[in-house]
């Protein structure tokens, strides 16, 4: 979703002056006090003059967004795409994986798709931690992505990971690919799509 908006929240017994980030699958709080909810687990979601009310486990939470609270609340109350939607995943989708599947969230969203071989893939998905796994992924690749099949790259997020976004970026635009689409994947990995851009 990518909404951020500076706002006056109170959140149980907190309060004061934060940043909300209202990302796709969590609510993170940061400023006079810190929060980090999955959306899934918020309740009760309702607008109340400028003030979106919400209850996170225990607590009360009221977010003072003015006239932006309508669309916060829609946003959180609209059911989300699937992982697999989103990383444009379905069950006829000839997928090939590189990499090891370590997390629940991406294997689930991976399921959904059948198994083909290599040169009949339309979605490679790659899963990867350093920069040399991922120049080798491309090499390996490199006639399909030649062809347009499109590249997600799966890595670690947060400011400690191994691979952080722009030594992505660098890696496969050195190699005439573009970043097309972000996905956050569960908590501790996002994913990156990119594709060969052909000239108009």
């Amino acid at each position: 979703m990518g909404r951020e908006a500076r706002c006056t929240a109170t959140w149980g017994t907190r309060s004061g002056e934060v940043t909300a980030l209202l990302e796709s699958t969590e609510l993170i709080v940061r400023g006079a006090f810190r929060a980090r909810v999955p959306l899934a687990s918020l309740t009760a979601v309702q607008v109340r003059g400028d003030t979106l009310h919400f209850r996170a486990g225990d607590d009360e939470v009221a977010l003072l967004l003015g006239s932006a609270a309508q669309r916060w609340a829609a946003a959180l109350t609209t059911p989300r795409p699937t992982l697999a939607a989103r990383l444009g995943i379905t069950a006829r989708c000839r997928l090939l994986v590189e990499g090891g599947v370590d997390d629940e969230a991406l294997a689930t969203a991976l399921a959904a798709a059948t198994a083909p071989a290599a040169d009949g893939a339309e979605i490679i998905v790659a899963r990867v931690d350093d920069p040399q796994t991922l120049i080798d992924v491309a090499a390996r690749h490199r006639a399909l992505l030649a062809r347009g099949v499109p590249l997600w790259v799966v890595y670690t997020k947060g400011r400690g990971a191994p691979l952080g976004e722009a030594a992505v970026r660098t890696i496969l635009r050195q190699r005439g690919l573009m970043d097309l689409k972000v996905a956050s994947v569960s908590a501790a990995l996002t994913a990156l799509k990119f594709a060969r851009v052909r000239a108009k």
